[in-house]
């Protein structure tokens, strides 16, 4: 029994570390594309989509870290539970909707003007 809750437990750690590193991501690129590429795409301002990947990266980094500590203690010894919750469900969803929708929305407008000679490299 305690091999099968240490692999459970160990899944939950792991996808609570993929949600962490997804909104960390989605952050770093809000942080890189200028304000004017949200508006010319049509999306949310910059700064609001700021706002909701900061919270969603503390809410999933505390998360992690939560379980990573409660995996430390209990490890296969008991089950943890889907220690996830509320907020880093929101967290993933609001790092889903930038990577899907916003992301490719602003691609390619400013930055730092990588063209080759036969385009973007």
């Amino acid at each position: 029994m305690n091999l099968i809750n240490g692999v459970f437990n160990l899944l939950f750690l792991v996808l609570a570390a993929v949600i962490f590193g997804m909104s960390v991501y989605a952050l770093v690129h809000a942080a890189r594309v200028p304000t004017a590429a949200f508006v010319s795409a049509g999306k949310l301002q910059k700064n609001l989509w700021l706002l909701i990947l900061v919270l969603a990266t503390l809410f999933s980094g505390a998360g992690a870290w939560s379980y990573f500590n409660a995996f430390l203690v209990f490890g296969g010894a008991e089950f943890i539970g889907i220690g996830l919750g509320f907020f880093s469900i929101l967290a993933v969803i609001a790092a889903t909707i930038y990577i899907v929708d916003v992301k490719p929305a602003v691609k390619g407008m400013g930055g730092r003007g990588n063209n080759g000679p036969y385009g973007p490299w």
